[in-house]
This record gives C-alpha cells, sequence and structure tokens, in this order.
C-alpha cells in the first residue's frame, strides 16, 4: 500500500456551514493523518496523508463537501506527511 500526502485549498462557500467538521468525520472514517483550517480569505484549507486511495477519495469527495457547501475550485498540490495519528481542526490563518 502507497502513502500519500497532499495540501488541499477549498474555494467556494464553505464557511459558516460546517465543513471542517464533516472534514474530520470524513477523514478520521477513512482513516487519514492531517488537519482541516479555515483561511481568512474565506477557504478552507486541509493537509490529508495516508493510503493514496483514501487520500484521493477525500480529495473527491472535497469537491462536493457537505450538503450545505457550495465548492467552486479545490486546488491540490503535494505536500510532506505531517506524521502522528489522527485529524484535527488548526485555528484559523
Amino acid at each position: 500500500m502507497t502513502d500519500k500526502a497532499v495540501r488541499v485549498v477549498i474555494e467556494g462557500r464553505v464557511q459558516g456551514l460546517w465543513f471542517r467538521g464533516w472534514t474530520v468525520d470524513e477523514a478520521s472514517r477513512r482513516g487519514l493523518r492531517g488537519w482541516v483550517r479555515n483561511r481568512r480569505d474565506g477557504s478552507v484549507e486541509a493537509l490529508f496523508a495516508g493510503a493514496a486511495a483514501q487520500v484521493d477519495d477525500m480529495v473527491k469527495a472535497c469537491r462536493r463537501g457537505p450538503p450545505a457547501a457550495r465548492v467552486e475550485n479545490v486546488a491540490e498540490h503535494p505536500a510532506e506527511d505531517p506524521g502522528g495519528q489522527g485529524f484535527m481542526h488548526l485555528p484559523t490563518v
């Protein structure tokens, strides 16, 4: 099994409607490591690390988001695996 890590920036109507909580739940369900946070520009940023297939599935899920979200763009960038275990919220940057 190959591991992968990516950082994504999700733009659209994605703050103030449980996008971060949904991301923590969905990433944890997939056994991923990493974090999610709001950005002051109105986007949401996340780092996903784990099995490549699960990371790819999570990025695909972010293109839809939770029911109230309106995702307009998801930019994906290679990232370093953050190590550790679990998936968490980080403060807004």
